[in-house]
């Protein structure tokens, strides 16, 4: 186990699979890699179960691998396992974990066989994109719940800074329509510095150990780079790199759309597609795409070819925007830690904020239509609620004007909750507008 754990709050979601499942379906959890997988299902292990064993598929050797091409015998697998890493399992007592199982097919296969039999728990831990390319030969499991899994959040980062009163304390502000006042410029500080460092924990442990910026820029860079990695071995003409590469470009350009053609010229709507599903899939990426005709039911109107991208870590974004450049060159650390980021500068706001709705549970969606013949109205983000949606709009700045807002609540009236404008500014309303600063983002 490494040096630092982080609460994470995946995990009282894997307690409720464990208390309802009673071993009738396995778990897998998906997500990006580097987000904390495989860290939190062995605490989870140590924690609830009286033994357990783990299984790297990235490490483990043929001999262990083979075990799962033929199912006969399941007594001979235990006893082999059991003895290859030296630990005794206990009927419902014990859990077996399938580390990275997209690396052995034979094994995802075998989940059905296994949970059938009963005596054990089985969590399985993958990224989606690799999942679905190392297993189309295979049965995928029935008996399988599924979670997904995200860098942590502004509140697990507070967490990680032995904070455990910020958040709660904001919820009670937000829900009782109160501003922060005197707490607004300590919180909003811890906001910046979790957009800087992000939410991918190695990024956080060396924050933690050595209070150095540069040293956690490093840190995410190489993250990146296993990503870049992982796109080329899916696709080798390297189109998808370049999509994610692109992605702050695609946003400060302010563009209503990310126009792909732009950066992989014309490959044709199904590679297109394809490259997009994979990106998607991947969970690199927040996908956010424009919904034609806002309503309740936005996917129903989802339009597939018309998007925006996100990095799903904003701490990733920051070192992603200024790739090309040294540290001491990223213009963004300086300014955020100042509070003095131009406008020009304000996409890392819009990325924050998809990465905070997306992590309470958001799909994201956006909408724009034409103002007149050389301007459109856009809202940033289109939120579901009940019978009606929210529409927001977010601002880089303190400026409380909307008129994409006022707009769109105008045209669509009927079907209006709340409206809100995110910006970096204390809380405030008027009748109709509530304007909240980016930390109560988690809250709406």
């Amino acid at each position: 186990m490494p040096k630092f754990t982080f609460k994470r709050k995946i995990y009282a979601k894997m307690l409720e699979w464990k208390s309802e499942s009673k071993g009738r379906t396995a778990l897998l959890i998906e997500g990006a890699r580097r987000i904390g997988k495989s860290t939190i299902v062995e605490e989870f292990a140590q924690r609830e179960y009286e033994t357990y064993i783990l299984i790297d598929f990235n490490k483990a050797s043929e001999e262990v691998k083979s075990l799962f091409d033929d199912l006969m015998d399941l007594d001979f697998i235990f006893l082999r396992l059991q003895a290859i890493f030296h630990k005794s399992l206990k009927s419902r007592n014990s859990v077996i974990i399938f580390d990275e199982v997209q690396k052995c097919p034979n094994a995802r296969q075998a989940i059905k066989y296994l949970v059938a039999d009963g005596r054990y728990d089985y969590i399985e831990t993958g990224s989606l994109i690799s999942i679905k390319k190392n297993t189309e030969s295979i049965t995928i499991p029935s008996e399988e719940d599924r979670l997904q899994m995200y860098p942590m959040d502004f509140e697990e980062f507070r967490w990680a800074m032995n904070d455990d009163v910020t958040i709660p304390t904001l919820s009670k502000f937000f829900e009782r329509k109160l501003p922060l006042g005197a707490a607004f410029r300590t919180t909003m500080r811890g906001l910046r510095l979790y957009a800087l460092v992000g939410g991918m924990p190695q990024a956080v442990v060396e924050y933690l150990e050595t209070n150095d910026l540069r040293k956690v820029d490093a840190i995410k860079r190489k993250i990146i780079k296993l990503y870049t990695e992982d796109f080329l071995k899916l696709d080798p003409s390297g189109n998808m790199s370049k999509l994610f590469e692109s992605i702050p470009a695609q946003l400060s350009r302010g563009a209503n759309r990310y126009v792909t053609s732009s950066i992989i010229g014309k490959v044709g709507k199904v590679s297109e597609n394809s490259l997009l599903q994979q990106l998607e899939d991947s969970k690199t990426v927040n996908v956010c795409y424009h919904c034609d005709d806002p309503n309740v039911g936005m996917a129903l109107t989802q339009n597939q070819e018309r998007f925006k991208l996100f990095v799903c870590d904003t701490g990733l974004f920051v070192t992603l925007a200024f790739w090309d450049k040294n540290f001491t060159e990223n213009v963004i650390y300086e300014r955020m830690l100042s509070d003095k980021l131009s406008a020009n500068l304000g996409y890392v706001y819009e990325n924050l904020v998809a990465q905070m709705l997306t992590a309470k549970g958001d799909k994201l969606f956006y909408h724009t239509w034409a103002q007149d013949e050389k301007h459109n109205y856009e809202i940033d983000f289109i939120l579901s609620r009940g019978k009606k949606i929210c529409p927001i709009e977010v601002k880089s700045s303190g400026y409380r004007t909307h008129a994409s807002l006022d707009a769109f609540c105008k045209k669509f009236s009927e079907r209006i909750q709340d409206r809100y404008l995110i910006y970096t500014k204390d809380l405030g309303h008027n009748e109709q507008v509530q304007h909240i600063p980016t930390c109560f983002t988690m809250f709406i």
